[in-house]
């Protein structure tokens, strides 16, 4: 149990079984398992290893030789595209910069669901179907080919040996997943064993799943982390809060994704495990990227992606300026992601990275556009605005802002004894004073405040378009 843990040293040993075992899985076991799957990964990892060094100006010159390839290939194979590139007479063969991508619309959800079929490229074998969370309204259905995700696995695979870790070192992973029990999930969970994976459901982040999943890190001693930031923090806070010592389990970097990271998280993570956080940037739709090197900054995987920032009118913007993310995916011929709007806003960097990367950089990702709120008088204020309120309030628990409307914004309160008056009253006055005297502000208590379906937690939600 976590109690008896509390005064217990852990020393840090050596264990060249292990390291022999880690070098095992990753030159033999691993690349059999992708062969055997039809990806190519090991040769697109292999690629990017060299690729990620070349000057910002050849990684250009590549990216712009890998887009024309694409959209040749979808142009023949995908009927929208077929049919778009006709009506606007564009020919991909004279592509000469990544701003001639300006002249193609941008592809939001409405359009991949009004248009599935058509976007499927023609004798496209092994499509695996897929679909977003729905975190911002409906779900998205969309399809993967072997060649998206041997891309995908090997960028990860890249960025992830940056932190001196690699495949087939221990790793514990909190996600948004059941434990399985199909035939399918079976081999799946085999398979993680072999490589020393071990999922914990962040479903169900309870008091009691909490202290399990505590003295699973503990027994594993895992070399990674990996997970929702929300879930990487609650799971800190519950050590700390216990007395156990998670800092001395040999864990080299916690790997963070999926939802916004914020300071007051990173902090609470790094503290409590003893290691570095590194934040990634992907989606299963958009594809893996961007990931945090070593020095901080967060690199995008120019060899498979162009990252474009739009303004509201779908305008692109300069280097230095807020706007939403934009993603080409140049290896996803067989169900294309060309200017796919994510729906997250960011900031592109005009400087490289101190790390020697010619890899280009994004200077932030400041969350979904619905994590954005406006003010009566139409201001747009980030979500943190708010959010601080109730962080500094130190008889809260947990809470969740949910904009209904310009007139009013509704707040859920887990406290830590009862909400009290003076509680409420102060909540009430932070949150006018940030959007509007006149805002009516309604504050309910709860027991707890359930994670979306996908198992991510949001702190703000905005049902108000900010962007």
């Amino acid at each position: 149990m976590v109690g008896c843990l509390r005064r217990s040293r852990l020393p840090q040993v050596r264990d060249f079984s292990v390291s022999l075992y880690q070098k095992a899985v990753a030159g033999l076991l691993f690349p059999l398992h992708e062969r055997l799957k039809g990806h190519d990964t090991i040769a697109v990892h292999k690629a990017m290893e060299a690729s990620q060094w070349l000057t910002p100006q050849a990684l250009a010159g590549l990216q712009l030789e890998n887009l024309r390839r694409f959209l040749l290939k979808i142009e023949q194979n995908v009927p929208y595209y077929h049919d778009l590139f006709k009506a606007l007479d564009f020919k991909p063969e004279q592509v000469g910069s990544l701003a001639d991508l300006q002249r193609l619309p941008l592809l939001d959800k409405a359009t991949i669901r009004a248009h599935t079929d058509a976007l499927k490229a023609r004798g496209a074998q092994a499509l695996k179907r897929f679909n977003t969370g729905g975190s911002s309204g409906e779900p998205l259905i969309f399809f993967l080919g072997k060649e998206r995700v041997s891309h995908d696995v090997a960028a990860k695979r890249r960025a992830t040996r940056w932190w001196d870790v690699d495949i087939g070192d221990r790793e514990i992973v909190v996600w948004g997943s059941p434990i399985e029990l199909g035939a399918q999930d079976r081999i799946r969970l085999a398979r993680d064993a072999l490589f020393r994976t071990e999922l914990l459901s962040a479903f169900e982040m309870s008091q009691e799943n909490l202290q399990l999943f505590v003295e699973r890190i503990v027994a594993r001693r895992p070399s990674m982390l990996f997970g929702y930031p929300s879930s990487l923090a609650l799971i800190a806070q519950y050590g700390l809060e216990h007395g156990v010592d998670l800092a001395q389990l040999g864990i080299k970097v916690a790997f963070v994704t999926s939802e916004r990271l914020y300071d007051h998280q990173r902090e609470l993570i790094e503290r409590v495990f003893g290691c570095p956080v590194a934040n990634g940037y992907g989606g299963r739709d958009a594809g893996f990227i961007a990931h945090a090197c070593p020095e901080g900054s967060l690199h995008i995987t120019a060899e498979d992606m162009v990252v474009e920032i739009v303004d509201s009118e779908g305008h692109v913007l300069p280097t230095g300026k807020s706007g939403e993310i934009v993603v080409t995916h140049l290896f996803t011929s067989e169900f294309p992601f060309l200017r796919y709007k994510t729906g997250d806003v960011g900031v592109l960097a005009g400087e490289p990275c101190a790390c020697g990367r010619g890899l280009p950089v994004l200077a932030s990702v400041e969350g979904r556009t619905t994590d954005f709120m406006v003010a009566a008088d139409g201001t747009i204020l980030h979500g943190l605005a708010l959010i601080y309120v109730l962080r500094d309030m130190p008889d809260v628990a947990n809470f969740r802002i949910v904009q209904e409307s310009l007139a009013l914004t509704r707040v859920e309160v887990v406290p830590r004894n009862t909400l009290t008056r003076t509680m409420v009253a102060e909540i009430e006055s932070g949150l006018r004073a940030r959007l509007g005297e006149a805002v009516q502000i309604e504050v309910v208590e709860v027991d707890e405040i359930p994670r979306e379906a996908s198992g991510k937690f949001r702190y703000v939600v905005s049902r108000v378009t900010a962007l």
